[in-house]
C-alpha cells in the first residue's frame, strides 16, 4: 500500500497574481559579524492595488524594528507568520526600513548568508534572500540595488560596481533592477587572479577570479574562460556586458555548481580551480562550460529573468543550450552533442521514466529547489534545440534580437518567448508549446515501405508518451525528425533533411530512388524521443562503418553494443558482428580521437537496466555487471594489440595542454587502457599510475586498479601526496566507491564515512562519497538492500543540516520500482524510514513522498 502523501500546501502556476507594489530601489547596510551579522535595509515601494505589503522572512531572521518613512511601526501594525511578514502599509509612495540580525555561522543548509572556512557568502536562487532580510522574495520584484558592507575582512564584494571602499567599508552600486534571487554578498581574505576585457563599442571591464591565498595557480583557466566567453556572446548573439567590472569568487562550500549573480558570479572551488596536477581533462572541460554558462546569465537569466519560479526553464533551459553551442565552437561539435545526449538519457530520461516525472515547465511545486532539475535544464536546452532547427539559423537569430529587444529588463514568461518566434517567423507554435507543458519522453517508432517497382521509399513515424504523474494522456507533439538516406557503398542518397512530425502518425514518401536505401534516422538527435526501429545487427554495423553524422554513426554502435549485452545477459556469446565492428572504429586512424573514445565505450550499467525495463522485463544488476565486464574482456581478447597501439600512438610528448586535441587523445588512450584493464591484472593502470604527470592520466589509472581489485598501495600513495588538496581528495573518496567491485562497493562507503577526512557536511565530499556509492549500480541496488539503506542513513542525517543536498542526492532511489521484488521490499524500508524521520524538512519529504508513492 501506498504511504500516504505528507500534507505539504503546493504552490500553483494558475495562482499567479502580479505583486501589488512597485520595489523602486533597494539600500542595504551590512555589518558583518559570524555570529551577529547586522542588516539595514531600506525599501523605496509605491502602492499599485490594494491589500497588505506581504514580504518573506526567514526562520532564522531576528526582527529587531520596523519603520515606514521614519515612522517605528508597533506590533499592531504587522504580522509575523511563519515565513510571511504582513505589514500594513500607505498609499502613494513610502520607504520601509527593517533591521535585522542573523547568525551565518549556524547556517549549514547554504542559503542565504553564510560562512566558508572564514569567508562570508551567500547563496540566494530560488529564496534564500529572504534568510538575509524581510523582501518580496520573488523573481518579478525587480530595482536597482546599492549595497554598503561593513568588516574588518580586507576583500567586500557585491553587485554591480563599486562606489567606494576605505576603512573597513565598501558601497556598490548595481543600477541593472535585479531581483532578490540574484543578490550576492562576499567578504574574506582573497586573492584575485586578474585581467580586462574591452567590449565591442569600447567598454572596459575589470576581470577578476577571487580565491583563497595559495590558490592563484589554479585559477588562471577559469579567467581565461571568461574571457574567451564574453568574445563568444558578442559575435554568435552580440551580447556586450554592461558593468565596468565583473568577480568570480570561488567558494568551497556550495550547494550547487556556480551562481550568476549580477556582475558577481560565486562557484563551486571545483568549477575554478584547476592544474594539469590537480585536475582532469573533464574538470577543464566543466569549468570552460560553467564559466560560460554563468556569464550568459547576463542576459538570458539577469537583463531578461523569469517571472516566477514555474518559468526556470526559459532562464535555464536557454542558457544551457547557448553554453552547449559554445563548447561545440571551443571543442569539437559532433563529440559534445554526443555527451550531451549521453547526459540526457542517464539523467532526465530516468527522471522521465519515473516517479519524479514533471514536465519542463510545471503546474505545481511543494519545494522549488527540488526542481533544479534534469528535465528543467537539459530537457529544456532540447526544446530550445528543437525550435532552433525548425526556424532555422536565420529565424533563429531574428527571434532572438527580438527577444531580447522587446524583453529587456522584464521578468518573462514561456508564453513571451513563443510568442516572439512567432512573430519573427510567422509561425504557429501552439502545438509545439506541449514540449513544455506535457512531461515523458516521446516513443518514436519508424517503419519501412520499399516499392522497387516505383522506386519509392515510405518512411511511416508513430508516436505515443507514455504516462507520467498527473498525466495519462498525452496529445502528439511536433516533433522534427532528421534524416539521411544512404547507398550500399556509404554514399549519400539523400543527405540531412528534416521531417516535422506533427500527427500520431505520418508517412514520408521518397521518390526515384535506384535501389533501396539504408536510412540514417533522427540525425543530431534532432528531437529528445526513444527511437524504436526494425534494424539487425548487420544494419547497425553498416550504420557505424558509414554514416556520415557523427551522433547516428556513433548511436549505431550504441545500438549495437545494447543489443549485444541484452543476448549475453540472456545466456548467449557476443555477438561477432559488434566485436568485428568495434575493431573497425579501433583502426579507423582518420576519425577524431574523442570520437573513437566516445564510440569504443560500453554502455553505462544504468543505461543498459533502462533498456531492459523499457521492453517491459526486469533487470537484474548483477547479471548487467557480469554481461558488461564479460564483452569488455572479450573485446580485449579479440583486439588486444590494436588496443595496445592505439594506446602507445595516442601518447602525447610535452607538457600537459588542456585543448580538444590533446584531451581528445588521452581520452581515446585511457579508453584502450580501460579494455586492456580486463585482461592485464591491472598491470597497463599501475605502470601508467607510476609514470604519468597529470590527473587525467592518473585519477584514470586509480579508478582501474580499483576496479580490478589491485590499488591498496595507490590509493595510499595518492592521499599521502594530495591529502591537503580538498578537491582532489573528492576526487579520492569518489574513485573508490564508484569503481568498488559491487560486493564491496558497500563496505567501502562504510569504511570511508568513518574516515577522518569525511567533511560530510561539505556538499561536494557528500556528493563525492554518497553519489559514488549510488553510481555502483551493481553495488548500490545490491539484493540484500544494504546500498539502499547506507543512503537512507546519510540522507536522514544530512537533511538536518542541509535539506537540499539531502533531496538531490535522494534521486538515487527514483528507480526503485525497475527491480525484483526483493530489492523493492528493502527499497520501500529505507524510504519509509526516512518518511518516519521526525521534523523532516519539506525538500526532502517532498522528495521521498513523490518516490515512495510510485510503488
Amino acid at each position: 500500500m501506498n504511504q500516504p502523501v505528507r500534507h505539504q500546501t503546493p504552490t500553483l502556476l494558475s495562482d499567479y497574481r502580479p505583486y501589488p507594489f512597485t520595489l523602486r530601489q533597494t539600500r542595504l547596510d551590512v555589518r558583518l559579524d559570524p555570529k551577529e551579522t547586522v542588516v539595514l535595509a531600506e525599501l523605496d515601494l509605491t502602492r499599485r492595488d490594494t491589500g497588505d505589503l506581504v514580504l518573506d522572512i526567514g526562520a532564522g531572521v531576528d526582527l529587531r524594528s520596523i519603520s515606514i518613512d521614519g515612522r517605528k511601526l508597533s506590533s499592531a501594525d504587522y504580522r509575523r507568520e511563519e515565513e510571511v511578514l504582513s505589514i500594513s502599509a500607505p498609499d502613494g509612495d513610502f520607504t520601509l526600513s527593517t533591521e535585522v540580525v542573523i547568525d551565518p555561522s549556524a547556517n549549514t543548509a547554504f542559503e542565504g548568508l553564510y560562512l566558508s572556512n572564514g569567508i562570508f557568502c551567500t547563496q540566494c536562487e530560488a529564496e534564500g534572500f529572504r534568510h538575509i532580510t524581510p523582501y518580496p522574495d520573488r523573481p518579478d520584484v525587480m530595482a536597482p540595488f546599492e549595497v554598503t558592507i561593513r568588516s574588518d575582512l580586507p576583500v567586500l564584494l557585491s553587485n554591480g560596481n563599486p562606489v567606494s571602499s576605505a576603512d573597513g567599508v565598501a558601497v556598490w552600486h548595481d543600477p541593472w533592477p535585479k531581483p532578490a534571487y540574484l543578490f550576492a554578498l562576499v567578504a574574506g581574505d582573497l586573492r584575485a587572479v586578474s585581467g580586462d576585457f574591452t567590449t565591442k563599442s569600447g567598454r572596459h571591464v575589470d576581470l577578476n577570479v577571487w580565491v583563497r591565498p595559495g590558490d592563484e595557480p589554479r585559477a588562471d583557466y577559469a579567467l581565461d574562460s571568461l574571457i574567451r566567453s564574453m568574445k563568444w556572446d558578442e559575435d554568435t548573439y552580440g551580447r556586450e556586458y554592461d558593468l565596468d567590472v565583473f568577480n568570480i569568487v570561488a567558494v568551497d562550500d556550495f550547494n550547487m555548481g556556480a551562481m550568476e549573480n549580477k556582475g558577481l558570479n560565486i562557484f563551486n572551488s571545483k568549477l575554478v580551480l584547476a592544474t594539469p596536477e590537480t585536475a582532469t581533462d573533464n574538470d577543464y572541460e566543466r569549468i570552460e562550460g560553467v564559466i560560460a554558462h554563468e556569464y550568459f546569465h547576463n542576459w538570458t537569466g539577469n537583463r531578461i529573468t523569469c517571472r516566477d519560479w514555474f518559468q526556470l526553464c526559459l532562464k535555464e533551459g536557454l542558457t544551457v543550450f547557448r553554453d552547449q553551442q559554445f563548447t561545440a565552437d571551443m571543442r569539437s561539435a559532433a563529440v559534445k552533442r554526443i555527451q550531451d545526449v549521453r547526459t540526457l538519457r542517464a539523467r532526465q530520461f530516468r527522471e522521465d521514466q519515473g516517479p519524479l516525472a514533471h514536465p519542463v515547465r510545471p503546474e505545481s511545486y511543494v519545494e522549488i529547489n527540488n526542481f533544479y532539475t534534469a528535465t528543467v535544464y537539459e530537457k529544456g536546452a532540447e526544446v530550445i534545440g528543437m525550435l532552433k532547427r525548425l526556424v532555422g539559423e536565420e529565424g533563429y537569430a531574428k527571434a532572438l534580437d527580438l527577444y531580447f529587444d522587446r524583453h529587456d529588463g522584464d521578468a518573462a514568461t514561456i508564453e513571451d518567448w513563443l510568442k516572439v518566434f512567432e512573430d519573427a517567423t510567422g509561425r504557429d507554435l501552439t502545438q509545439f508549446k506541449r514540449w513544455y507543458s506535457d512531461a515523458g519522453t516521446p516513443e518514436l517508432t519508424m517503419a519501412e515501405h520499399w516499392d522497387g517497382d516505383a522506386g519509392r521509399l515510405r518512411l511511416e513515424f508513430t508516436q505515443s508518451t507514455p504516462p507520467t504523474p498527473g498525466q495519462d494522456e498525452k496529445p502528439p507533439r511536433v516533433i522534427p525528425v532528421e534524416i539521411g538516406l544512404l547507398s550500399h557503398n556509404g554514399d549519400e542518397v539523400l543527405p540531412s533533411t528534416v521531417l516535422e512530425m506533427t500527427e500520431a502518425t505520418q508517412s514520408f514518401n521518397f521518390d526515384n530512388l535506384s535501389s533501396r536505401p539504408v536510412v540514417s534516422v533522427l540525425r543530431g538527435f534532432s528531437a529528445p524521443v526513444v527511437l524504436k526501429r526494425d534494424i539487425d545487427s548487420a544494419g547497425l554495423a553498416f550504420l557505424l562503418a558509414h554514416d556520415t553524422d557523427p551522433f547516428a554513426r556513433w548511436e549505431a554502435g550504441r545500438q549495437l553494443a545494447r543489443q549485444t549485452l541484452r543476448a549475453m545477459i540472456g545466456g548467449q556469446r557476443p555477438d561477432s558482428e559488434y566485436i568485428d565492428a568495434f575493431g573497425r572504429i579501433l583502426a579507423d586512424g582518420d576519425a577524431d580521437p574523442a570520437f573513437r573514445a566516445l564510440c569504443l565505450e560500453l554502455p553505462s550499467e544504468e543505461e543498459i537496466a533502462v533498456a531492459i525495463a523499457a521492453e517491459g522485463a526486469t533487470p537484474d544488476p548483477d547479471a548487467i555487471h557480469t554481461a558488461r565486464e564479460d564483452l569488455a574482456a572479450a573485446i580485449a581478447n579479440a583486439h588486444e594489440g590494436d588496443l595496445k597501439q592505439v594506446f602507445n600512438d595516442m601518447k602525447l610528448s610535452g607538457a600537459y595542454r588542456p585543448d580538444a586535441e590533446s584531451a581528445g587523445k588521452r581520452s581515446l588512450r585511457l579508453a584502450a587502457l580501460s579494455l586492456l584493464n580486463r585482461i592485464d591484472g591491472g598491470a597497463g593502470a599501475a605502470d601508467l599510475y607510476a609514470s604519468t604527470d597529470n590527473m587525467t592520466e592518473r585519477a584514470a589509472a586509480l579508478s582501474m586498479l580499483v576496479s580490478a581489485g589491485v590499488a591498496e598501495s595507490q590509493i595510499h600513495s595518492f592521499y599521502t601526496e594530495f591529502r591537503h588538496i580538498r578537491l582532489v581528495m573528492d576526487m579520492w573518496f569518489m574513485i573508490q566507491t564508484i569503481s568498488a567491485e559491487p560486493d564491496r562497493a558497500v563496505a567501502v562507503a562504510q569504511e570511508l564515512a568513518a574516515h577522518s577526512d569525511f567533511d560530510w557536511k561539505n556538499p561536494n565530499r557528500f556528493r563525492a562519497l554518497i553519489g559514488g556509492l549510488s553510481a555502483n549500480h551493481a553495488g548500490f541496488h545490491r539484493a540484500d538492500g544494504a546500498g539502499y539503506a547506507f543512503l537512507a542513513d546519510w540522507l536522514i542525517r544530512m537533511d538536518g543540516a542541509n535539506p537540499q543536498i539531502a533531496a538531490r542526492m535522494s534521486t538515487a532511489f527514483e528507480s526503485w520500482t525497475r527491480y525484483d521484488p526483493t530489492r523493492q521490499s528493502h527499497a520501500k524500508a529505507a524510504l519509509d524510514r526516512i518518511l518516519e524521520t521526525p521534523n523532516l524538512s519539506k525538500n526532502l519529504g517532498e522528495m521521498i513522498t513523490r518516490i515512495r508513492n510510485a510503488s
